[in-house]
């Protein structure tokens, strides 16, 4: 290196955690635990934001053949959404997001150049 300069730390990127999940209980234990991690290691962390929910709605006949009263069946499927934002290298983000994730919960990081 050359005199005077000091070593660089590597830049610091903003990264952006998606956190999607049926069951609100694993979802909202793998944002604490991403948060946790992240203010551990002193990082600028912003979240979690909570989307709105979808719900996906399925209303079918009770009947297999058609006969008889028409009773129906309403299901429901509720998706929930947690955004988490980080200023951070890239290299300190593989470890905050190398804890033990939930079933069922699918995590997705993007990562974007200041």
């Amino acid at each position: 290196p050359e005199k005077g300069m000091s070593l660089e730390e590597p830049p610091n990127h903003r990264i952006r955690i998606t956190l999607t999940s049926r069951n609100l209980k694993s979802l909202e234990k793998v944002c604490t635990d991403l948060i946790h991690g992240a203010k551990a290691k002193e990082l600028d962390v912003v979240g979690p934001v909570r989307l709105p929910n979808k719900n996906l709605k399925i209303t079918t006949r009770k009947t297999p053949c058609g006969e008889g009263s028409k009773t129906w069946d309403r299901f429901e499927m509720k998706i929930h959404k947690r955004v988490i934002d980080l200023k951070s290298p890239s290299e300190t983000v593989k470890q905050i997001t190398s804890i033990s994730i939930e079933p069922g919960v699918e995590v997705e990081v993007t990562i974007a150049d200041n």
